[in-house]
């Protein structure tokens, strides 16, 4: 006896569809187009994920450096100092004080120069 997927078959086809909603051109129109694309975008998507992380760090370390400088230091030294004084937080943190509270950014900056010297 065979199996008839008129059902599912349409299922299947009009999930993808949905998900295809608002890509350019044929994209969102034509089933097969549709669907190399669906699956391309959950590609860019999975990369897109890890690129994210990368561009985040990228822009807290920026944060913290132009802090850094405005207080007489390096980065690296700043990050340097603030392990040997024994101050454990994370870039994310450091940049948001850096941005938003620059006072207690240079308490940070003082104690990291104690350590060192």
């Amino acid at each position: 006896m065979r199996i008839k997927r008129a059902v599912n078959a349409t299922k299947k086809r009009r999930k993808i569809m949905k998900m295809a909603k608002g890509y350019y051109a044929g994209k969102h129109a034509l089933y097969r187009v549709a669907k190399q694309q669906f699956l391309k975008s959950g590609v860019y998507a999975y990369v897109g994920r890890k690129q994210k992380k990368r561009e985040f760090r990228k822009l807290w370390i920026a944060r913290i450096n132009a802090g850094a400088r405005l207080n007489g230091m390096s980065y690296s030294t700043l990050m340097h100092g603030l392990k040997v004084a024994g101050i454990d937080l994370n870039r994310k943190v450091l940049s948001e004080i850096a941005v938003s509270d620059p006072q207690s950014f240079t308490a940070l900056c003082e104690s990291a120069k104690k350590a060192l010297a």
